[in-house]
């Protein structure tokens, strides 16, 4: 009988003293601070609020004119006991266990991190240029003082890619990762669809908050160049430097490429894309032809959709709102919890990938010309020089003769192939403007 008792008693006093530990975390709750109260990091203080998660308090929120932030209607759902402020130093002195940063860019950004991992606190941002640029080693500055650095809202917004990833598909082999990353681009390419013009849909855009006044980052892919730089890194383990990733904009797509790529089974879209063959990374951020077979052609307005190509599991598909407050404070409240419930992210090595943008593909070449005898022949003449093949030529009646758009296509040639050719022909005489050269994608994820 003693036996027995002296047995038992251990793990009588372990299960006591879980339940002590247990209890001691509930009755000390996870203290959380913003750094930025714009259209995310308010709508994170109102998802914390309306949510009133367990064991998790706003704190501290940190913005410049804090007076005008709270005097605005979404401070309303900011708890009376936090403390607003304009000093970083208030932040970094305080009790907040997570510092989430919603500021963007990297100047202050990263030396603020920085110094939130040194005084022992994690940090949940959203800051996909941060990230890009300098994730992996403020992740190993993380790991060294022992608190997370987490980045789920960095891509797509609120459409978990990151975690599907790191958790959902961290036993699979990636070979591919492509999709829709941003969705103002989206946004403007399938109301184009639809027959109207780039500059109307991007004023749209801008008035409804979708585009910034300077759309850069934007329609010339920097945005999205940045966000696949994270997805390659946490996909294909493969670190990509973003300014080696070729990126084209999509200002130069007009209505007309819809109608013509209609024609074709396709859609237009802002594609990004990279996959790891040997030691390179192939990768492109640019607007391109996307069969219309292709989940990713199915993605309109702010939607992202990003496809994983694995070699046991096959191909997934994430999808879902990738743009605006609500949504990305989803994304950003789940990293909280993630955090608070002390949840490790899977960790996989990751190798530094040389990038190169040479895609072996069929390419879509639209020219406006001054329409006269031979224009074809020179054009076919142009590419036969650097080896490329025509595969199909498509007009549309009803243009007039002194500015007439045409379509060829060619067969699968290398980007930097098409490229010479698209030189020698913006110099012929009758060219109006310069050829509108897009990818035709081919080889992708197709649906079952």
């Amino acid at each position: 009988m003693a036996n027995k008792r002296s047995t038992s008693s251990p793990r009588k006093a372990a299960k006591s003293k879980t339940f002590s530990v247990a209890a001691s975390r509930a009755a000390k709750p996870v203290k959380v601070a913003l750094l930025g109260f714009g259209t995310v990091g308010s709508s994170v203080a109102r998802v914390l609020a309306e949510s009133k998660f367990a064991g998790v308090e706003l704190t501290h929120i940190f913005n410049r004119n804090v007076a005008r932030k709270r005097a605005s209607d979404a401070a309303k759902y900011v708890p009376g006991s936090v403390v607003w402020t304009e000093n970083i130093a208030d932040i970094l002195s305080s009790d907040a266990d997570i510092v989430v940063e919603l500021m963007g860019g990297l100047v202050p950004a990263e030396a603020w991190i920085r110094k939130c991992f040194a005084a022992g606190k994690s940090v949940v941002t959203a800051n996909k240029q941060l990230i890009a640029y300098r994730g992996t080693k403020l992740s190993r500055l993380a790991a060294q003082h022992r608190v997370q650095l987490v980045h789920g809202a960095a891509v797509a917004g609120g459409v978990p890619v990151i975690p599907g990833m790191l958790q959902g598909l961290s036993g699979d082999k990636i070979t591919r990762v492509s999709g829709i990353v941003n969705g103002t681009c989206n946004y403007i390419l399938s109301r184009m669809e639809s027959g109207a013009s780039y500059a109307a849909v991007l004023a749209d855009a801008q008035a409804l908050g979708y585009a910034e006044a300077d759309p850069t980052a934007d329609v010339d892919g920097f945005d999205a160049r940045a966000k696949l730089c994270i997805l390659s890194r946490i996909a294909l383990h493969a670190e990509l430097d973003p300014d080696t990733i070729p990126t084209q904009t999509i200002s130069g797509v007009e209505a007309v490429d819809f109608a013509y790529a209609k024609e074709l089974n396709c859609t237009i879209r802002q594609v990004s894309r990279a996959q790891i063959d040997g030691r390179l990374a192939y990768a492109r951020v640019a607007p391109m032809l996307v069969p219309l077979t292709s989940p990713i052609a199915w993605s309109h307005g702010t939607q992202n959709m990003v496809v994983t190509s694995g070699r046991f599991g096959g191909d997934v598909v994430f999808s879902g709102h990738g743009a605006g407050g609500e949504p990305t404070a989803v994304a950003v409240v789940s990293d909280i919890l993630a955090v608070a419930q002390r949840s490790v992210a899977v960790q996989l090595p990751v190798r530094r990938r040389q990038v190169t943008g040479e895609f072996l593909a069929p390419q879509y070449l639209r020219f406006v010309v001054d329409d006269r005898p031979g224009i074809v022949c020179s054009i076919a003449g142009a590419l036969a020089k650097v080896g490329a093949n025509i595969d199909s030529l498509l007009q549309h009646p009803g243009h007039p003769k002194h500015r007439l758009p045409f379509v060829i296509t060619t067969e699968p040639c290398l980007t930097s192939t098409i490229e010479q050719a698209v030189a020698l022909m913006a110099k012929m005489d009758f060219m109006l403007e310069r050829p509108l050269c897009l990818q035709i994608l081919t080889i992708d994820d197709k649906a079952e």
